[in-house]
């Protein structure tokens, strides 16, 4: 008995040292400016529903031990480094955003230099009261631009650090993987292209595999909001590398078209406004009500001698899912004429309010080019806008919506210059963008150390049940048939 009360006396003790010693921090000096952090959380809108956003700081800092207060209302999370990276419990973090849903968690960070602890001028973590959908879906690729070694579709839990496999290519035969599509974010319905050994076109719905018979390669898809259709384009392109350019990739179409596959007949369907040898026709997008068909559409040239004169418009064209047919009249919302720039990956808000798209100097592929940026279209008043809150000084390029229409989604090699990484931002109801912040990870230095692109980003409502090893099974086995 003795034992114990003397065991439980020492308990006692050492937590309330532990208490005192994480919480009491003598500041030596305080600092005007916001910490440097990495990455960079400083003033950033997050969902309710978000992993804990964990950081440290760079070595130049010369930094030995980190030390946070975060306070939201009446809870306060004290939080010590482990190994510099300042982690905090998954308990302790709900804790706060449940205590900061329509408001803010303000955080003091404290770091030790030289034996002497600073404290630099705090800041916020806005919460938002509407949560984002709790899971992504993506690509990670090499950036190897014709030679890979492995490549896969996975989907990211938001709410923890869950990471799983939907498909990765060991289970095909080492080929390439691409555009992934959810129809309305939905994760029991789910389109991919396979290509080299399984080559096609493929659906995966409720757990079960299908391949379109569809003979044309098939290529940039976008469901209609019925499920009964899917808009496709048809593009022939090339490589080709600079040796002093800035950009260091161009991928260029040589010829493109689209066309809309109807699901239920199994019959591919257009119109001479998007199939037009006068024109580059791409990137296919319905319009939440499904009666709108967004693309971009250039002039075609010879190509590759005129590539830099590609300059793509953002039109509309109308569509009767009933009668299956497409309007008279294609309308020009964004004429590149104006600012000599290119459109590429149009994106409405499944509340029709807005439409994101990338801008660029010229051509469709705008992953590799370091002056992309996003730029958002008011559908109602047909304004277009640049948003600087998003930009950065290199890539900006593919992107999604949530399905509350508050919440994207985007790729941006603004880190590195080399790999594109996950962004998210809020948007508000007036559509104002608020600061991104990275993908959070459990561990500060994931990014670092992960040699592969994040390739398609897209936000899904829950996660793909099927498993990884069933969907390579399926797609084998009816290509062995």
């Amino acid at each position: 008995m003795k034992k114990q009360n003397i065991l439980n006396l020492f308990l006692f003790i050492s937590g309330g040292l532990l208490t005192a010693c994480s919480s009491e921090i003598k500041v030596d000096h305080f600092m005007e400016s916001l910490p440097p952090i990495y990455p960079d959380y400083t003033e950033v809108t997050v969902p309710p529903n978000i992993a804990p956003l964990n950081f440290t700081m760079p070595d130049s800092c010369g930094i030995s031990d980190l030390h946070a207060v975060f306070n939201a209302g009446e809870t306060q999370v004290n939080v010590s480094d482990r190994n510099g990276q300042l982690r905090m419990g998954a308990s302790d973090w709900k804790k706060l955003l449940a205590s900061a849903i329509g408001s803010s968690i303000s955080v003091r960070l404290q770091a030790n230099k030289q034996g002497k602890w600073v404290e630099y001028a705090p800041f916020n973590i806005y919460v938002a009261t509407e949560k984002t959908d709790p899971y992504i879906a993506y690509r990670l690729i090499e950036p190897g631009y014709e030679i890979w070694n492995e490549m896969g579709i996975y989907q990211r839990c938001l709410e923890n650090y869950t990471e799983t496999a939907i498909l990765t290519n060991k289970m095909t035969n080492y080929g390439c993987m691409n555009c992934h599509s959810f129809c309305l974010q939905n994760p029991d319905r789910m389109l991919f292209h396979l290509r080299i050994d399984y080559s096609g076109t493929y659906i995966l719905e409720n757990g079960q595999v299908e391949k379109l018979p569809a003979e044309t390669p098939l290529v940039y898809p976008y469901w209609h909001p019925s499920g009964d259709f899917i808009a496709l384009s048809t593009n022939t392109t090339k490589q080709m590398f600079h040796t002093t350019d800035k950009n260091r990739v161009e991928v260029m179409d040589f010829a493109s078209n689209i066309v809309v596959y109807d699901l239920k007949k199994q019959q591919i369907i257009t119109s001479p406004r998007l199939s037009s040898p006068e024109s580059f026709e791409t990137f296919p997008t319905f319009s939440p009500d499904g009666k709108t068909l967004y693309f971009c559409s250039s002039d075609s040239v010879a190509m590759p001698d005129n590539y830099q004169s590609v300059k793509y418009n953002l039109c509309a064209i109308s569509f009767d899912p009933d009668s299956r047919s497409f309007g008279s009249q294609v309308d020009t919302l964004y004429n590149v004429q104006k600012d000599n720039g290119s459109v590429s990956f149009p994106r409405i808000s499944p509340d029709g309010k807005w439409l994101m798209f990338t801008r660029s100097s010229y051509g469709n592929f705008s992953i590799w080019h370091k002056e992309a940026d996003l730029y958002l279209v008011d559908l109602k008043t047909k304004a277009v806008h640049s948003l600087s809150t998003l930009n950065s000084d290199d890539v900006e390029s593919y992107h999604s919506w949530s399905s509350n229409s508050r919440w994207v989604i985007f790729s941006s090699r603004r880190i590195d210059g080399l790999y594109t990484r996950p962004f998210i931002a809020y948007m508000d109801i007036n559509g104002n963008a608020h600061k991104p912040f990275l993908l959070p990870q459990k561990a500060t230095d994931y990014y670092t150390s992960l040699m592969k692109s994040y390739n398609i980003p897209e936000f899904i409502t829950g996660k793909v049940k099927a498993k990884s090893y069933t969907i390579g099974r399926s797609v084998r086995n009816m290509n062995s048939q």
